[in-house]
């Protein structure tokens, strides 16, 4: 069965997987449509993403504007800090942001609605992350602010950090506030 664990920002799902392992190795659901509607997670999933990256490689913080993307992110090999960042107008968390180790030994996945920001930090050697997402992906809708923004402030996993150059000049977030189309409580 899968476990809801409390977040601190309102809207975040983190879910622990239950893992059934002997000598052989193991086995986990790692997606139960029926359980993640109990927790009121009630997407549909249209695409399934997976991303490999070596230590250090830092992703994001992205989003999608229009119908937006809500995600459900697992590490299915080594270790990530997945980071959120609220983006809801009016949210009385807008611009905070909460954090999360995802690993292959954990077995946990977080649920980010529209409406947030997301990205990633590899602190193991190697990662595989993989994602589903409510929405195809469309550069056309694809936007980012950027990881460093001292306003959002981040903290970051203390390790040298391998990012994209479209990440690495992605506006702050106070440069994009007034273009923003989510609303809290929507």
């Amino acid at each position: 069965r899968m476990r809801l664990v409390a977040t601190r920002l309102p809207g975040l799902s983190l879910i622990e997987l239950t893992c059934h392992g002997d000598e052989r190795g193991f086995f986990a659901e790692t997606y139960r449509a029926d359980e993640l509607a109990a927790f009121g997670i009630a997407d549909e999933w249209v695409q399934d993403n997976h991303s490999r990256s070596s230590r250090g490689v830092l992703r994001g913080l992205h989003f999608s504007i229009g119908p937006g993307q809500a995600k459900l992110v697992r590490c299915a090999r080594g270790a990530i800090i997945d980071v959120a960042v609220d983006l809801r107008r009016g949210s009385p968390t807008f611009g905070e942001w909460e954090s999360f180790l995802l690993a292959d030994e954990n077995m946990r996945c977080l649920h980010i609605p529209v409406g947030f920001a997301h990205g990633f930090c590899v602190i193991s050697d190697v990662a595989d992350v993989t994602y589903k997402c409510s929405n195809y992906y469309s550069p056309d809708t694809e936007r980012g602010i950027a990881y460093d923004d001292p306003d959002v402030a981040v903290e970051w996993p203390d390790v040298p950090h391998v990012v994209s150059a479209r990440d690495a000049t992605a506006p702050r977030l106070l440069d994009v506030r007034d273009e923003l189309p989510f609303v809290y409580g929507d």
